[in-house]
Formats: C-alpha cells, sequence, structure tokens
C-alpha cells in the first residue's frame, strides 16, 4: 500500500500564508509559537514563496540582516518546489532528498495550497508503511504455512 500524501501525511493542517510584506521578525514568532520550521508566504489560497529555518540562517543571520525590518519578500525562496496531495510519500521523500528540501508546500490542480508537508513527518509514514508491509508479508507467510515449524 503506497501512503498518499493527503490523507495519510498531510491530514487536518490548519494552512495560514504569511505576506511577503511582514518582517522576518513576524515569521519566527509564528513559527515559535507554532512549533514549525517553515511558514508559507501568499496570500488568497496561493503562495509565492517559502520561509524556512534554513532561510533564516543563510539569508538573515549569516548575512547581518536585521529580522524586524527585513521583509520576507527579501529573503524567502521564491516560487518553490511543490507537491501534490495524490502523490505518494515515496516520491515526495525521494524528491526532498534529492534536492536538499526539508519542507515542501502542498498544492492542488486549483493552484490552492493545501498544506505543507516536513522532512520528519515524511520519514514517519514511510517507517509506517514500511512496517505494514512487514506484517502483511509475515501474515502471508504463516497463512501459506512456511513459517510452520514441522
Amino acid at each position: 500500500m503506497q501512503y498518499r500524501i493527503i490523507p495519510d501525511v498531510v491530514h487536518d493542517q490548519k494552512v495560514v500564508l504569511i505576506s511577503a510584506d511582514a518582517t522576518v521578525m513576524d515569521a519566527v514568532r509564528y513559527m515559535a509559537i507554532r512549533k514549525i520550521g517553515a511558514v508559507l508566504i501568499g496570500k488568497d489560497g496561493r503562495i509565492t514563496g517559502i520561509f524556512s529555518e534554513r532561510d533564516l540562517l543563510m539569508r538573515v543571520v549569516a548575512k547581518g540582516l536585521d529580522p524586524d525590518q527585513t521583509p520576507l519578500h527579501r529573503v524567502m525562496t521564491p516560487d518553490p518546489e511543490t507537491v501534490s496531495p495524490n502523490q505518494t510519500a515515496n516520491e515526495a521523500l525521494e524528491r526532498m532528498h534529492a534536492r536538499g528540501f526539508r519542507h515542501l508546500p502542498v498544492v492542488g490542480q486549483d493552484g490552492k495550497v493545501a498544506g505543507i508537508v516536513a522532512l520528519r513527518d515524511l520519514n514517519a509514514v514511510v517507517r509506517r508503511q514500511l512496517e505494514d508491509e512487514l506484517k502483511e508479508r509475515d501474515a502471508y507467510i504463516q497463512d501459506a504455512g512456511y513459517g510452520a515449524t514441522p
């Protein structure tokens, strides 16, 4: 069984888009309150960028920018890659590993954001998928009589 991004990974997520004109500090406070590692930037359900902990480190702190004065549009990753709701967790995980992402926005066919998936979420789902597959194999082996002792 292949687990899908929606509903197996992303479910019951409250999608909040932050304005590109908000400051880095606004985004950081929001991330701290929600205990998340990235926020989506945009409006009207459509994303224009993503801002992550890595962006904070590399594009703000390392460059000595003032988070209270720096707007997100200056330091966000514009037009981020996305994953569709019906893609499998394995596909998204492979893409994230290949591209070095920790977060991927989930965007439906209508172009509207449906959520965001984190690397840790995908790892947990893929692990659960592997465990389920092992249980199914063990049950098959037992039912077929291969696991019986003489």
